[in-house]
């Protein structure tokens, strides 16, 4: 099997053809192990939310999760994963891909989306692990050390992830940290 063809019973790619796009495009194994934590947060949020009535796409989440850093190695990776799901077939894995570096997590808005809750997962898990949303926040204020202004945008961004986060487990009724933590 080819990355070049999309089969046309399979909406989004599963973890199967996620492994041959990664080993075709030559990810590290390092970011592959960022991703299948990403990819893992993000869908066992997303089922416990629709365990309470929400109607996420599941798979897209796991998908997008999956490959949200497919071409961390290169310049702009956001860009070059999403046009690689684009040539795919996959342009909903692609949005979400195209916007993880620059989403901005809105905690107030009513709609809780596939996107909010992989950008989400990628803020709060570190490397191959969640670590929730305090230890990621360090780690990257550490790498943007030099950029000035950068601590406090940061700092702003992970308020709404905390308090989207402390809303979601609300309406699940358990801790991110227990549900995550053991993932």
């Amino acid at each position: 099997m080819t990355a070049e063809r999309q089969t046309q019973e399979n909406q989004y790619p599963g973890l199967a053809e996620c492994e041959t796009l990664w080993r075709e495009y030559g990810t590290p194994d390092r970011v592959i192990g960022h991703c299948k934590a990403v990819s893992a947060a993000a869908g066992a949020m997303a089922r416990r939310l629709n365990e309470k009535g929400f109607r996420l796409n599941v798979p897209l989440t796991e998908a997008a999760g999956w490959l949200h850093d497919i071409a961390r190695a290169d310049d702009y990776h956001w860009d070059r994963g999403a046009d690689l799901a684009e040539r795919l077939g996959y342009s909903d894995v692609a949005d979400i891909i195209r916007s993880h570096m620059s989403y901005l997590i809105d905690s107030k808005k009513e709609e809780i989306t596939e996107t909010d809750l992989v950008c989400m997962a990628d803020r709060m898990v570190k490397e191959n692990r969640y670590v929730g949303p305090d230890e990621r926040m360090d780690y990257i204020i550490e790498k943007a050390k030099d950029f000035p202004g950068a601590e406090e945008n940061i700092r702003a961004s992970f308020r709404e992830i905390r308090a989207l986060k402390q809303r979601i487990e609300g309406i699940i009724g358990v801790g991110l940290d227990d549900l995550l933590g053991s993932e």
